[in-house]
């Protein structure tokens, strides 16, 4: 048994797969802008950098630009339908939730690091039940930095009660092997999420294409002497 250490997640695309509720809530903007919805196969690798970026993202793909002042409306209009419609079919992936017990019986801290809102966040994994299974929630507006930030993991991790150099991080883009490259911890990636780059391609220390073997992969980390040094 290894000493615990601090498993902290991704949300979007790593815990849960909430490309549907995303991408409606893009759709529901575009439809109120007069363009035509984006295909959902499309646009899930538009997701993770936030509410703004994936609304830059889907008029790019319309070949549209627009001002600040109506960026600033429209994101405003995402959030507040997406608020309202975030658990509609968005879901844990299948066998986190087995992981998260194996986890959490041996020890093991268990954190959010997300650029989601904080509150958004919360609400989310409030619809799920899974909050109470995080010692923390932490979002793009906690300590007003993002991922890759290394600001943001270490808060994240420190709020948890744990110790930055006993991490791991779990994610599925690049913001998630780059803030834990820049905070010198170990990566695991996941190849079910959302990103426009294969997380193959960013070199993440363990690589996952299922839930089930997250375990497994977390603990040949542990067993690592100098976390955060490139395994494969």
């Amino acid at each position: 048994m290894t000493s615990p250490y601090t498993l902290v997640f991704d949300l979007d695309g790593t815990l849960v797969d909430t490309a549907p509720d995303l991408i409606t809530a893009l759709n529901h903007v575009l439809d109120r802008e007069g363009l035509p919805p984006v295909p959902m196969a499309s646009a899930r690798n538009m997701i993770g950098a936030g509410a703004r970026k994936l609304i830059e993202r889907g008029l790019e793909a319309e070949g549209r630009t627009v001002t600040p002042a109506d960026m600033d409306r429209m994101t405003a209009d995402f959030i507040a339908y997406y608020a309202d419609h975030i658990a509609v079919e968005s879901q844990p992936f299948e066998g986190l939730l087995d992981a998260l017990d194996l986890f959490a019986a041996q020890g093991h801290r268990l954190a959010v690091c997300t650029n989601k809102l904080e509150w958004l966040s919360k609400r989310l994994l409030d619809q799920l039940d899974l909050s109470r299974r995080f010692a923390a929630i932490c979002g793009a507006d906690t300590f007003g930095v993002q991922k890759p930030d290394p600001t943001i993991f270490r808060e994240t991790v420190a709020r948890a009660g744990g110790e930055v150099k006993a991490s791991i991080m779990v994610g599925d883009a690049g913001t998630d092997v780059g803030v834990a490259r820049r905070a010198g911890v170990p990566v695991i990636g996941v190849s079910f999420g959302y990103t426009d780059v294969p997380i193959a391609d960013l070199k993440p220390d363990r690589l996952i294409h299922h839930m089930r073997d997250l375990p497994a992969a977390a603990h040949s980390l542990m067993t690592v002497s100098a976390p955060g040094k490139a395994l494969i």
